[in-house]
């Protein structure tokens, strides 16, 4: 099935609905699924994300075996 047949279904769809309050859940469903999760965080978490790719782009990387093995140690694992 195309996008263009799901939409014309999903528009049947909704014509036929008489409920309000699916209606208005379709709705909230549509517009949760359009929200970026950066708009959602703070401005010190996009700070510190936006760090960590300079840190990356620039090549200051640690290696996962590195950091899992200090972890370890700190807690004794």
């Amino acid at each position: 099935m195309t996008i263009q047949a799901q939409k014309l279904e999903l528009v049947k769809l909704i014509l036929d609905i008489d409920d309000k309050t699916v209606l208005s859940n379709f709705i909230q469903l549509v517009k949760a699924s359009k929200e970026d999760w950066w708009d959602k965080i703070s401005d010190k978490e996009r700070a510190a994300i936006e760090e960590g790719i300079l840190q990356a782009d620039s090549g200051q990387l640690i290696a996962h075996t590195a950091v899992m093995a200090k972890i370890k140690g700190k807690y004794k694992l």
